[in-house]
């Protein structure tokens, strides 16, 4: 039963209302669940659940919608992520990265399936009656979500030893196409008894067929697109900063879109597109675009867990904990560590530590649950318990791996204190002017005298702003400096001879 006397239609007159003090909410939250190691994307999803039918009374049933702006927030997601890579620092785990976000995934899939057939699917309903089935419940679990990972290790600033964070994001940002091809050959094999009439070699073949034709379309039209890009950015010159941004939205969507009617996976080639514009373009004020689209990536998180909690019935869901418990633990403690020592065993520069935090990095999110509503919207018997299973563990996965990243990554001494970001006032300083650096004024700096001109900086060492508490001054040699100014200062090279 709700909670409130009355339901209300989520699709009703006053849906910007209702979606406004959710926002809110979910933003205000956002500050105690800093403070407890809560993700916030954790929050966003409870507090859809509670506003939902078996709480406050939101109704909101409309699959094939949910999984329409599902799709159109991860091709959002998945671009900023793209463009945020670097492959300075992603070329060395390139192999690492790919070979965990295919190999990785099919092994984690095929284990967890064989453990739902052998253990629990006389527990998941109907869908528990075939082996395929049960390959299906483990295909739509089988990748770590790209949302959650970007979420928590960016937004926790949690710099990890041996290469760990681009390896991480990497596997993150290019495993969904592979979970979400076994998902999709999973119901088309079982929605057609033809297919099913193979047998375990034309399935194979079939599954096999399909997955290399989207990888492999996928990953040409994003070089293609993305090189395209490239060229048209660098030629053209828009009047503001802001169509920069809506510019490279645009392509990220003409890329994911020309691969899907192509027969290739879009969020493959879209991902391929951002890399390539955020890595080989002088994008202008990247700045600015780079906020753009860290901001559209937050309200897109937030929208698409408030709309995941809505659909979700908590009430419809205990029935499905016992197996969701047993296949969440077996994924969390058996199948994505079997995958990650397995799949990363030739790479012996990585540490067993490092393998072992990688398995703990297994986070489950909207993807997940989001593959979940292509079983409901394909109007498979039993879709509905695989949603609750999937849901659940998600939570089990959010509350378990994504409240413990950093108090894990500092068990196994993989973290690092990095220093800390410089402060530039907001303004953008090419590259090629010189290095930026933050210095506070110690006693020391004032020991010779307290003017600028006093701290005898070195030749090719220039200040270019003073902050006083929450003042801003221009300096200049005469300038007498206190205790605690902060001093942003620029390395590079000079016209004068020294003197």
């Amino acid at each position: 039963m709700p909670l409130s006397v009355f339901s209300i239609n989520i699709l009703s007159e006053n849906l910007l209302l209702m979606v406004s003090v959710l926002v809110f909410i979910a933003i205000l939250l956002t500050k105690i669940g800093t403070r407890f190691g809560m993700p916030s994307l954790l929050l966003f999803l409870i507090i859809g659940m509670a506003a939902g039918a078996d709480g406050i009374g939101l109704r909101f049933e409309e699959h094939e919608m949910a999984e329409s702006i599902g799709h159109f927030a991860m091709t959002i997601i998945l671009l900023a992520g793209g463009l945020q890579t670097s492959l300075e620092e992603t070329k060395p785990v390139m192999r690492q990265g790919i070979l965990l976000s295919t190999v990785g995934v099919l092994i984690t899939s095929l284990l967890t399936g064989t453990f739902i057939f052998l253990a629990t699917r006389n527990m998941v309903g109907e869908v528990g009656a075939t082996f395929m089935g049960c390959l299906l419940v483990a295909s739509v679990m089988g990748s770590t979500d790209s949302a959650s990972v970007f979420s928590i290790l960016r937004g926790k600033k949690l710099h990890l030893r041996e290469n760990l964070g681009p390896m991480l994001e990497l596997e993150s940002g290019s495993n969904d196409p592979m979970a979400y091809l076994m998902t999709i050959i999973c119901v088309q094999i079982l929605n057609s008894p033809e297919k099913m009439a193979q047998g375990a070699f034309g399935i194979m073949w079939t599954g096999t067929w399909i997955l290399v034709v989207q990888i492999v379309i996928g990953f040409i039209v994003g070089l293609a697109v993305g090189f395209g890009a490239k060229y048209i950015l660098e030629k053209v010159s828009l009047p503001g900063n802001s169509l920069y941004s809506i510019l490279i939205l645009s392509i990220g969507f003409f890329s994911n879109g020309i691969a899907s009617v192509l027969y290739g996976n879009g969020l493959l080639s879209l991902y391929i597109t951002a890399i390539i514009i955020g890595n080989k373009v002088d994008i202008p004020n990247r700045r600015d675009v780079l906020k753009f689209f860290d901001g559209m990536t937050w309200l897109m998180q937030l929208l698409m867990f408030l709309m995941l909690g809505l659909l979700a019935r908590p009430s419809m869901m205990f029935q499905s904990l016992p197996p969701a418990l047993m296949i969440g633990v077996f994924m969390l403690f058996v199948a994505r560590p079997a995958s990650v020592f397995l799949t990363l065993a030739p790479f012996k520069d990585l540490s067993a530590k490092a393998k072992l935090f990688t398995s703990w990095v297994g986070l489950k999110g909207a993807g997940p649950i989001l593959f979940a509503l292509y079983p409901v919207i394909a109007g498979l018997e039993g879709s509905d318990d695989i949603f609750n299973i999937v849901f659940i563990i998600t939570l089990l996965s959010l509350l378990t791996q994504g409240m413990t990243l950093s108090s894990m990554a500092k068990r196994l001494n993989l973290s690092y204190d990095e220093d800390p970001e410089v402060e530039t006032f907001g303004m953008e300083i090419p590259e090629e002017m010189g290095l930026l650096r933050d210095h506070t004024v110690t006693e020391d700096d004032l020991s010779e005298g307290d003017t600028l001109r006093d701290l005898h900086l070195p030749h090719g060492i220039r200040v270019m702003m003073v902050r006083r508490e929450d003042k801003f001054l221009v300096p200049h040699g005469s300038m007498k400096l206190e205790l605690g100014d902060h001093l942003v200062i620029i390395m590079g090279e000079s016209d004068d001879d020294g003197q």
